[in-house]
Order: C-alpha cells, then structure tokens, then sequence
C-alpha cells in the first residue's frame, strides 16, 4: 500500500482516461431505474451525484443530499459477482462427425480487461470468497479464471452505511484493507488516493495528484470510523456455527418460513452465494447442442431435485439450509462466514427478512 495522494475531484476524469488509456473497460456505479448499478462508463459526470440511499429491509431509495459527493451512499443491488459468475454462459458444446462421433468442444474463456470504480469492502471480501470457490479450489474454473485475471479494482472506502449495512460486524468493513489496486477515500473537495499493487501504481503515477496533508489524512480516517460507528445491525457475536446446526428443529425456522416467498432475491443479490443449474440446449435437428451454466438458487425447487425428489421440498427446509450452509457450513469449506455483511439481502427481500435478526432469534438463549 502507498502513501495517499490528494486528487482534487477535478481530476476524476483523468483517472478513467488513465484506466481507459491503459486498455481497460472502465465500470463504475451510475443510476438506472432508480437504483445504483455498475455500468460501463466514459465520463466521471456520469457518476451519481449529490445522492444518499435510504434502505430498509424490502425497501431501497434514492435521495438528494447536499454536496458533490459521488460515493455518499452504501451500495446497489449488484456486487462485483455478475462482473465474474456470468448469469448464464456456454461451458461446451458436443456435436456429430462425419462417422457419427460425439466431438466436445469447450468454450474458449475470453475476457477484456476491465476496471471497476466504486468497489465496497464487504464486495472485497466476498470477492475472496468467490476466488476460494472459482479460482483457488482444486478445480479451478477457468472462464471465472480469465475474467479475474482481467480485473482492476478501484475501492471506495465506505462513509455513508445503510441502515442495513453490518459489515462492522463481520470483520469485512467500512474500509477496505486489501484486495484491490486503488483505494479512494472521498472528501468534499477530492480523494485520498492510494495504490495497493503494482498496476495501481502505475495507473496512481499518471494522476495529477498532491501530497495529502495531516488534515486530509485524519479527516478520511475519522469519517470511515464514524461509517462503523454509524451501523446499528450486527449477526450474534457466539459460535453460530455449533448453536445453528444445533438447533435445527427450531420453532424460528416454521416462523420465518410463513414470511418467506422462496423468490431467492436474497440469493440474487448476495456477493457471496454462488449456486447454478446446467442445462444443455439441443439443435432442432439433434446434431449439435450446447450446454449452459446459469444461476440457481437454494430457494427453488428444483436445486434439490435427486432422484424422483426434491430433498428441500418446502420454504422451512430451504431458509434454513440458506442460513445454516452461510453462517455454518461455510467456516468449513472456506474457513469463515459466507456472510460478508452488505446488507443486501435485507434490503432487497420482498417482505424485509433480517438475516441478523433471524440468525439472532434461532441462537438466542
């Protein structure tokens, strides 16, 4: 990590025009349909401005506020996962020779290198997270692989937490220790900018930056401890791990179970969950097919189908994998949580299921 340097806001252009001029795709939070998303982008005015988010469980707004700022709201519905475990794509496809052999093909991984501005650090860690399964495990995928590869991240310490917000809790936020190639720290008048790899550096080099003074420094520190200080969830602070799997037959699961759609927006939205169906599409003439990944969730019926059966036939038996695998079952795969405390599940569920006040409610005394 360098030494911060003060980028007046001014100079936000350069930045893209430096990630553009290296050869990347630049991505970066803009507002479509009333919601803050990562979208390509040219132009630093293409960034929110002046706005706040208001988030509730089942309920996500956008505000005006005073000020410039660019980054004074929590996060949107997306993460960096859909950048990286595309929604739907081609793993292979197999066709007939001429003497009537089965040829496999798989599908060639290619990605174009791409920048994203505006990373959170509850989106770093559950990014680790996604690298354990895709990237790091003992079969690597290779189009998540490529995808990786290509990636620049630009990280925004966090300042303004939604009320949903508890990645205090987990160990994950507001700000951002690691895992990216720069770091903002926004201020009214610019960004504290800071290189935490060596292409960071490269790209930090081309800024029209100066040194940050004292003030900047304890400014940007005290408003990222005032993010954590701000957060007012927080998951049961006990071993939930032994106490969920313990606790299996608890009244709490049939409760939550009633409130529940199955509509697995909560799945959707998570940075961490990572489960998918494989479906093969045939030509019409039977001669070639291709076989497709796409997301899936715990929450569907079909994820547990086995044998003439679904093994979670109900909502009861599917909140409480959902909890169970993220809260529990993840410390031993991944060793840790598979809740990174974005809050998002809360946010965007239909009906405002609280994954800290259920966990809390099933572990309590």
């Amino acid at each position: 990590m360098s030494e911060p340097r003060f980028l007046p806001r001014a100079g936000l252009q350069a930045l893209i025009d430096a990630l553009t001029g290296a050869g990347y795709e630049c991505v970066g939070p803009r507002v479509r349909d009333g919601a803050i998303v990562y979208e390509p982008m040219a132009s630093a005015d293409e960034l929110p401005h002046g706005l706040n988010d208001r988030q509730a469980p089942g309920e996500y707004r956008l505000e005006a506020a005073a000020g410039a700022r660019n980054f004074a709201w929590a996060n949107g519905p997306q993460a960096l996962k859909p950048l990286l475990f595309a929604p739907r794509e081609s793993l292979w496809t197999v066709a007939r020779d001429a003497r009537g052999r089965l040829m496999f093909e798989p599908a060639q991984p290619v990605a174009r290198p791409r920048a994203v501005l505006g990373v959170r650090a509850c989106d770093l860690a559950a990014l680790r997270l996604q690298d354990a399964h895709f990237r790091d495990g003992p079969h690597p995928d290779p189009a998540y692989g490529a995808r990786r590869d290509a990636l620049f991240l630009i990280a925004v310490h966090c300042t303004h937490p939604a009320a949903t917000c508890f990645c205090a809790s987990t160990g994950d936020g507001p700000r951002a220790d690691s895992g990216y190639d720069l770091a903002l720290s926004e201020l009214d008048d610019g960004f504290l900018v800071e290189a935490g790899s060596v292409a960071g550096a490269v790209i930090l080099r081309r800024l029209p930056t100066a040194d940050a003074t004292q003030r900047q420094r304890e400014t940007a520190a005290r408003e990222i401890e005032a993010g954590a200080q701000a957060q007012q969830r927080a998951l049961p602070g006990t071993d939930l791990q032994r106490l969920l799997f313990e606790r299996l037959d608890h009244p709490r699961w049939d409760e939550v179970a009633q409130r529940c759609l199955s509509c697995a927006n909560c799945t959707s939205v998570c940075p961490t969950c990572f489960c998918y169906s494989e479906h093969d599409s045939p030509r019409l003439d039977g001669g070639e097919s291709e076989h497709y990944r796409e997301w899936d969730s715990c929450f569907t019926f079909g994820h547990s189908y086995i044998h003439g059966g679904a093994v979670r036939s109900g909502t009861r038996e599917r909140y409480r994998q959902w909890l169970t695998h993220k809260l529990g079952g993840w410390h031993e795969q991944y060793g840790r949580s598979g809740c990174v405390g974005c809050g998002r599940c809360i946010t965007w569920c239909p009906v405002g299921i609280d994954i800290t006040e259920e966990a809390g409610a099933v572990c309590a005394d």
